[in-house]
């Protein structure tokens, strides 16, 4: 490239990135992090149904509440039943508990009625009227939003019809257009919760028995912006089955607690130095380059947090420790592919224009596949899972601009000192594993299915596992007990300690109220509940237990049922585009891979002992990401050496896993320290996280070479595709 063209090219790249910069530094310095109940505690409200409610019923309201709360704009609530006829919701970061107890408590039974005459119902216009059969429910509505009226002043409420709504709209409508302009009965009534909340007449354009075509019309009722805002949510997120009462409203503190967050935070600055260590030790001034680059990535994929107003929880900062790895991978795939340009032109600058060109469409791969499933898992999912996908797409799309815009200006502003001493790059050699491997000459896969067995073997004692031990699973799936005391000045970290020494380290334990504590455990019998109460008693030298309820999963089969859903279709998504950009067999072969790494790591929980919780689930769904990437960065060089020809398929394979081999390596390295660190300097919780994640990290880079590659040949083998001409000399 020429030099002014370089330059040019440098100069845009800087003022995106000074820009980018600096937009995130004031939204660090001026925006607030909203934190979940893991790290902040919230409020806590409970609410009852009456004595009659059936069970059904109340889970029926449960689901509803949780739309509710959602359409609030809370993030990360926790909802789950308590006993037979109480709701316990949990809101992080509520500022108006007082709103939020309003529109959690109202039925919102909303019914559309014909005015027959002048009556005993109040309407917003000051007078009474008679209410004719009901025509439509809310069962009917789709949405519902708040809009200003153009036509006066206040707010209107903006319906959509669905089902057979239309009809039934159009019918009520037809009739009331026969009776004369003014008339009691051209009026249409909405009724919410026995309240007219709105008696429009119908128009006068409308015409006797054709009445209002369309499948949407407008509550009017000179609404306030709050009012119309309200009215719309309660209308939208559907009707309780049940009406609900309001018994206890609290604050809770944190379920991890601040020793928990304060020893998560070390562990994590540790690793993460470690990490940066790493990298100036095998690529030297490259390294540190990128080292910048990641303290800048953080800052970013932090400030984009705030500046959306996301939830922090420790399931949605799972994501940040996939996008971490992948900006690492980013960075080392440009490296990599600098050192092979270096080694056949022994020009620094060539070197690594054409390492981010060559890396360009590795990295592109891998981070549009994960962002595919992070998209998908944020628009069809809920709860813990949805935090997750808006983690990860944001430390995504933040990994891609510190490795390629980012890393690139840095480097462009060290290069002429680079270009006169190469070896200050780390550029200059192709490193002591390339090295090895090239002068050995090693071929992997002429007996591919010595692989598979291997992989078979492995897959065997995973699903023994789950069939001998079983997976213990969380409170938050299973639901079981939450145990009330009155505690004053109880130290939450010693409580934990003496329930884990009693055998309950997966309990929850949280500050209640100004001088109550709650503990959450999975299902216990009454022996068991006993000696919770004896180890609550000891830690705070004398605790007075209040109640002792059993209680829902907060993770509801409905949530269950949609995270499954949106993770087989962000998987059919990945194969659908790996299909497109490689072609089917090797996008079959990476999902292959990916089902074998959920079936290992699930299997090694249950092996382990260990609880699936929301936190094994945001771990799960980090390992799939990791998987993918890992496969595609492989065939993104299968498919590039496809193009040079005349060679057995088998030998490609085995090219391209011991060319990308030292990207492996180090990428999982800069990894490993992070969930090293979290492992033996931080919490219980993350610790089992980072359990879950070193053993994906293990099974996601073993199962490329154990199960995607050789799936692929086999796949090959049995359809093959047709092999272009050579065009030059094989890459060694």
């Amino acid at each position: 490239m020429p030099r002014p063209v370089a330059r040019r090219e440098l100069l845009v790249r800087g003022l995106l990135s000074l820009g980018v910069l600096a937009a995130s530094a004031f939204t660090l310095l001026t925006v607030q992090p909203r934190l979940g109940l893991d790290l902040r505690g919230g409020t806590q409200i409970v609410l009852e149904t009456p004595a009659e409610a059936t069970s059904d019923a109340t889970d029926r309201a449960m689901e509803v509440l949780r739309r509710r709360v959602d359409e609030l704009g809370v993030a990360e609530p926790v909802l789950a039943r308590s006993g037979d006829h109480r709701i316990v919701v949990e809101l992080p970061g509520v500022q108006d508990p007082t709103e939020a107890i309003e529109v959690l408590g109202r039925t919102a039974q909303l019914r559309v009625q014909p005015v027959t005459g002048p009556g005993d119902k109040p309407t917003p216009d000051g007078d009474s009227v008679a209410l004719g059969d009901v025509v439509m429910t809310g069962e009917g509505i789709k949405d519902a939003r708040a809009t200003p009226n153009q036509q006066g002043v206040g707010y209107l409420v903006g319906v959509d019809f669905q089902g057979d709504a239309p009809g039934a709209w159009q019918r009520v409508t037809a009739e009331a257009a026969c009776a004369q302009p003014g008339a009691y009965e051209r009026r249409v009534a909405f009724v919410l919760d026995d309240e007219v909340v709105s008696a429009p007449q119908v128009d006068p354009s409308v015409g006797c028995g054709t009445g209002m075509i369309g499948g949407s019309t407008q509550i009017t009722g000179r609404f306030a912006q709050a009012e119309a805002e309200e009215l719309a949510l309660v209308i939208r997120s559907g009707a309780l089955p049940v009406p609900v009462e309001v018994v206890e409203q609290r604050t809770v503190g944190p379920t991890l607690g601040a020793d928990a967050i304060e020893a998560s935070a070390r562990a994590a600055i540790i690793g993460i130095a470690l990490t940066g260590l790493f990298l100036v030790f095998v690529y030297r001034l490259a390294g540190l380059v990128a080292v910048l680059a990641l303290v800048a990535y953080a800052g970013l994929s932090y400030a984009a947090l705030l500046a959306i107003g996301a939830t922090l929880t420790l399931p949605g900062l799972a994501g940040f420790v996939l996008a971490i790895g992948m900006a690492v991978d980013a960075n080392v795939l440009v490296f990599e592919r600098s050192r092979e340009e270096y080694a056949r032109r022994k020009r620094l600058p060539r070197a690594v224009d054409q390492g981010f060109r060559g890396a360009l469409s590795a990295v592109a791969d891998s981070n549009i596949t994960t962002l595919l499933a992070a998209g998908l898992l944020f628009w069809l999912a809920t709860g813990p899972v949805k935090g997750f996908g808006v983690t990860l797409s944001i430390g995504v799309l933040a990994s891609l601009f510190s490795a390629l815009v980012l890393t690139r200006v840095l480097l462009g502003l060290v290069m002429p000192l680079l270009e006169k001493r190469p070896s200050w790059s780390g550029l200059h050699t192709l490193g002591r594993v390339r090295t090895w491997l090239t002068t050995r000459g090693y071929t992997l896969f002429r007996r591919p299915n010595r692989w598979l067995l291997t992989a078979g073997g492995v897959l065997v004692v995973a699903v023994t596992g789950l069939l001998v031990r079983g997976l213990q699973l969380g409170v938050e799936f299973t639901g079981g007990r939450m145990l009330e005391f009155t505690a004053p000045a109880a130290d939450v970290g010693r409580v934990r300690a003496e329930l884990s020494a009693a055998g309950f380290g997966d309990a929850q334990v949280v500050t209640s109220g100004t001088d109550g504590l709650s503990v959450r455990t999975g299902p216990i019998d009454s022996a068991a509940a006993t000696r919770v109460g004896e180890a609550v008693d000891r830690a705070t030298g004398g605790a007075e237990q209040l109640s002792n309820d059993l209680i829902g999963p907060s993770l509801g089969s409905e949530l269950r049922r949609n995270a499954l859903i949106a993770l087989a279709i962000a998987v059919a998504a990945q194969l659908a585009y790996l299909a497109v950009r490689f072609d089917w067999r090797l996008g079959l072969a990476t999902v292959v891979a990916l089902v074998t790494d959920v079936v290992v790591l699930v299997g090694a929980f249950a092996w382990l002992g260990k609880t699936a919780d929301a936190v094994f689930l945001a771990a799960l769904l980090t390992v799939i990401g990791y998987s993918v990437n890992d496969s595609v960065v492989v065939f993104d060089r299968v498919r590039e050496l496809r193009k040079e020809g005349g060679r057995p398929f088998p030998d490609v394979m085995s090219d391209a896993v011991l060319q990308t081999l030292p990207r492996t390596v180090n990428t999982g390295i800069g990894v490993l320290f992070v969930l090293a660190a979290l492992l033996f300097l931080g919490d219980g919780s993350l610790a089992d996280f980072a359990t879950a994640l070193l053993i994906g990290l293990v099974a996601g880079t073993a199962s490329t070479v154990l199960t995607a590659a050789p799936v692929a040949i086999a796949l090959e083998s049995r359809s093959p595709t047709r092999t272009p001409a050579p065009r030059g000399k094989v890459r060694t």
